[in-house]
């Protein structure tokens, strides 16, 4: 994570209260009409999830919420499919600080046990910053399967700068020397001790890296590391993951680049290295550039880091179309995912403390008052994450003007279809798919006054979806699994 800077990434922005009313929503006067078409037999890529990341002390906001009526309404928001966001991938930082100063992430190998071949001391809170219980109350709770675990830093000691800040490298990759030795192999022993003890907790830590913004020297926890020097690494953390055989179940991700120019750069040396079928997937965030077209790999790519850092903070689904507005971030997913072939996306941060008053939380807590607020951003990533689930696959779609548009199919065989308005005025649409003659369909908006209420929608009996999508809104028609029937 970057402190200091606002997102790059943008996308034609074109152109909320209680959560899930029973009754259908209200919606606008519709000015502009056109149909949707859903191709079953165009597919692209395969969805792992949306989520977010309670690194840096976060996940505590919810573990140290004494009303636990509210910790359970916080957990709601971000992981209940009906009453949130519906939210299916954690990410979570692996500390490497001596200490829990400030909102440091503590490791818990904080002394040099004497050398990268003497036994390491850990020493597990079983705690981790709040993350291991919101981990554990996401996975038996609600469902969630994907753990994403990441870290900053190796600890100092292992590293060509003796501390876990200020950059520097683990010592033993290629271009380092140290005088303490190469420190590779205990690196990697840290990593899969952290994997392992998630694991005696009940919770499977499916995605592990090793890396964040690997380009920028940070005065928190930094590392740096270039393409061959990933490569170096995943050489040695891929069979100890495999001697402990945990490589079934965990994958390494890589590398969490700062933005989406140093990613490709460090792709392509994992590549030319042969390691890339090592991966599990490709991960990078937007902060000085995104993407402007798929990356090539054969692995799945995501996004694990996108926010707005500078806007002060912002409740609105459209306000003027700023970097805060939900409606911004509708979009946001929509040229990840549409435009750029993303598989997984993360916002920053689930939930932090009111200060600073930025937007780079989807939640707002104060835990001196017991209270929270939640911003709309949360609402535009609901109409997302809610419906299209791990495993669904996006499929063709074409639009009429003022609607921007994706569609997947999930496991279970439900459709989900995503309309978002590009202009001020509703728009009456048609739904019609190409193989199939569904019988069946929901729908449910986002914006100014609506948090993905349900919303009306009807089918005909030729199969032909008619609902309206509010000006400035997302809205998401489901069409279940036994909802539809081969066409005639």
């Amino acid at each position: 994570m970057r402190f200091a800077e606002a997102i790059l990434i943008t996308v034609a922005v074109a152109v909320r209260g209680v959560v899930g009313s029973p009754e259908p929503a209200p919606i606008l006067a519709e000015r502009q009409s056109g149909a949707i078409t859903i191709d079953l037999g165009k597919t692209y890529q395969t969805i792992d999830g949306f989520g977010v990341s309670f690194a840096f002390q976060r996940a505590n906001l919810i573990t140290n919420m004494s009303d636990k009526k509210k910790q359970r309404e916080l957990l709601d928001l971000l992981f209940n499919t009906t009453t949130g966001a519906g939210f299916t991938i954690i990410r979570n930082g692996i500390g490497s600080t001596p200490n829990s100063n400030s909102d440091y992430m503590n490791t818990f190998a904080p002394k040099n046990p004497g050398g990268p071949k003497a036994t390491p001391q850990y020493e597990w809170d079983g705690k981790d910053s709040g993350q291991l219980w919101v981990s554990q109350e996401a996975v038996k709770t609600y469902g969630v399967k994907t753990i994403y675990a990441d870290a900053w830093s190796a600890p100092g000691y292992m590293k060509t700068n003796g501390k876990d800040t200020n950059g520097g490298s683990i010592c033993g990759v290629t271009g380092t020397s140290c005088s303490s030795g190469d420190w590779r192999q205990a690196y990697a022993d840290y990593l899969t001790a952290y994997v392992k003890f998630y694991a005696e907790a009940g919770v499977t830590v499916t995605h592990l890296g090793f890396l964040n913004e690997p380009e920028f020297t940070a005065s928190y926890a930094s590392m740096n590391s270039n393409g061959n020097q990933a490569a170096d690494f995943i050489k040695v953390l891929y069979p100890t993951l495999e001697a402990a055989n945990l490589t079934q179940r965990t994958g390494i991700v890589c590398c969490d680049s700062e933005g989406w120019g140093n990613q490709v750069s460090m792709t392509n040396a994992i590549k030319s290295a042969g390691v890339e079928n090592r991966l599990k997937a490709v991960t990078s965030h937007t902060y000085t550039g995104g993407p402007s077209g798929a990356m090539n790999t054969r692995v799945p790519v995501w996004l694990t880091e996108q926010c707005d850092l500078n806007g002060q903070w912002s409740t609105s689904f459209y306000a003027s179309g700023g970097a805060g507005d939900g409606l911004t971030w509708a979009n946001n997913i929509y040229s990840a995912v549409v435009n750029n072939n993303i598989s997984g996306y993360l916002y920053w941060e689930g939930v932090q403390w009111p200060n600073p008053n930025t937007n780079e939380k989807l939640i707002r807590v104060d835990n001196k008052t017991n209270t929270y607020e939640v911003s709309k951003r949360l609402w535009a990533f609901a109409n997302w994450s809610r419906y299209v689930r791990p495993g669904a696959l996006r499929i063709g779609t074409t639009a009429p003007s003022g609607v921007r548009t994706a569609a997947f199919k999930n496991i279970d065989g439900s459709i989900a279809v995503i309309a978002i308005s590009t202009g001020s005025s509703a728009v009456t649409v048609s739904i019609k798919i190409s193989g199939a003659t569904p019988t069946a369909v929901e729908a449910y908006v986002s914006d100014n006054t609506h948090n993905c209420d349900k919303t009306a929608a009807s089918v005909a009996t030729d199969g032909t979806i008619s609902g309206s999508v509010p000006g400035r809104s997302i809205t998401t028609f489901v069409i279940p699994g036994g909802g539809t029937a081969a066409a005639a």
